[in-house]
């Protein structure tokens, strides 16, 4: 026999029957009697499975790339930790280790022979080391770059400075060597030829022979843009092949904002690299900086990037006033400068001999007000000899007509004592005030004394 359930809904329903095995061998019949609502509830929930899988094989899919992506973004963090310069405290460190641990490595690193000398003029913008370069630039036996790492801070823009600084250390590596090829990474589609060395126009060896015949390098005097632009340019392995001739060579540039990015250099025998190091007082440096503001701007957020994370120096990337945007920018980044300064000085004060032998600190104010002498002192450290003629021309570079110049990165005869104390009289005193109070202790260390402020 056979008993029959039947399951109703109050809406609109259909009946299926169903057989259910019973005891003693019967069956149970069921009729279900299903609305037509509860079999839509059933297909919503089976779309909802069906997506539900779906998504999960998708994601089961995606985890491989996924992880895979993490894996690749933190090498590549990994590379930019390796290539910022090593902070103070760990280069101080270790040059205590080696000076303690390895009397033996300190003193071959003073005493190494080596028959070409490398030298890097370490400046910041508007120190005059534009002019510092030039006396470089016109001996006959240096091989001279004017910023070389500027194709690349173009090329990264908006890179910040910090992160930078690996890559203008590593281009250096290359330079110094003889090995241009480096100059092609930062080339885009351009064609790299010697005009695309920048400041190329005023270089004496690209415009003089043999690669070019406007002018001779044993011939004293600056060079004309202008005559050197008629000069064809030349293929790369033919600078390279100049370059090896030179017993000296000279880089200089402003994009090394710490000096302990430059170690490795001066520890590597093949390089060997001395140091030079131009400072200016911070007054007549920020003067000259807003009076370039201009072409200062690029440059100078970038450096303010670096420092982006630190407390101290939020307020400097937010300018007030957006109509003087870009002065405040300039204003803001001599505040990091004068911080460089303070730690590069605290480098070398606990720098090993070895490198102390191969640095040399330089005022732009002593170099301009006793010309001669001062580069007697550093013809003598990077092993030049200084002529009558150099002589000479130092001199008349610093005892020209005036200082102003509608063009201010142009090399040019000055007025030492106008360029000295120009700022005393375009910065206003709230100018002053506020350069001193961020730069207070790189004057005390420098010699440089504070404004009378009761004559102001």
């Amino acid at each position: 026999m056979s008993d029959f359930l039947t399951i109703q809904s109050q809406s609109s329903y259909e009946q299926l029957p169903l057989a259910i095995p019973g005891t003693g061998g019967g069956t149970y019949g069921i009729t279900l009697r299903v609305s037509h609502s509860a079999e839509a509830m059933k297909r919503r929930l089976q779309k909802k499975y069906i997506i539900l899988i779906l998504g999960y094989s998708v994601a089961l899919l995606l985890i491989p790339y996924v992880l895979d992506y993490r894996s690749k973004s933190s090498h590549v963090k990994a590379g930019y930790q390796q290539q910022k310069c090593p902070d103070l405290k760990s280069t101080i460190a270790l040059w205590s280790s080696t000076r303690t641990g390895n009397s033996t490595e300190v003193e071959d690193y003073g005493n190494r022979s080596q028959s070409r000398t490398h030298i890097y003029l370490h400046a910041t913008w508007r120190t005059g080391s534009s002019f510092l370069g030039e006396l470089f630039n016109q001996h006959p036996d240096v091989f001279y770059l004017y910023e070389p790492m500027w194709n690349m801070w173009q090329a990264l823009y908006p890179g910040d400075a910090s992160s930078l600084q690996g890559a203008v250390r590593d281009m250096m590596n290359s330079l110094f060597r003889c090995d241009f090829s480096v100059l092609k990474l930062y080339a885009g589609s351009s064609n790299v030829t010697t005009s695309f060395i920048f400041g190329w126009k005023t270089n004496k060896v690209i415009c003089s022979e043999p690669l070019c015949k406007a002018y001779k390098k044993h011939e004293i005097g600056l060079v004309q843009g202008d005559v050197c632009s008629k000069c064809h340019p030349r293929d790369l392995k033919e600078l390279e092949k100049e370059c090896k001739k030179y017993p000296v060579m000279v880089i200089k540039d402003v994009r090394v904002l710490d000096l302990a990015v430059l170690v490795p250099l001066m520890r590597d025998p093949a390089i060997n690299l001395q140091i030079v190091q131009l400072f200016r007082d911070p007054r007549a440096v920020h003067n000259s900086r807003l009076k370039s503001k201009l072409a200062l701007v690029k440059e100078s957020i970038q450096v303010l990037r670096s420092k982006k994370q630190s407390d101290k120096y939020k307020r400097l990337l937010v300018p007030s006033n957006r109509v003087h945007r870009a002065e405040n920018y300039v204003s803001s980044a001599m505040e990091l400068i004068c911080d460089n300064w303070l730690n590069d000085m605290l480098l070398v004060t606990n720098a090993p001999p070895w490198v102390k032998r191969n640095y040399m600190q330089l005022k732009y104010e002593d170099l301009v007000l006793r010309p001669v002498g001062e580069l007697q002192r550093l013809y003598r450290f990077s092993n030049l000899t200084l002529s009558p003629t150099m002589e000479k021309f130092v001199v008349n570079m610093t005892h020209g007509q005036g200082y102003s110049s509608d063009k201010p990165f142009l090399i040019s005869s000055r007025d030492a004592k106008e360029a000295i104390y120009a700022w005393r009289e375009r910065l206003n005193v709230e100018q002053v005030n506020q350069v001193e109070a961020y730069c207070s202790e790189v004057m005390r260390q420098l010699g440089y004394q504070k404004r009378n402020k009761d004559k102001t």
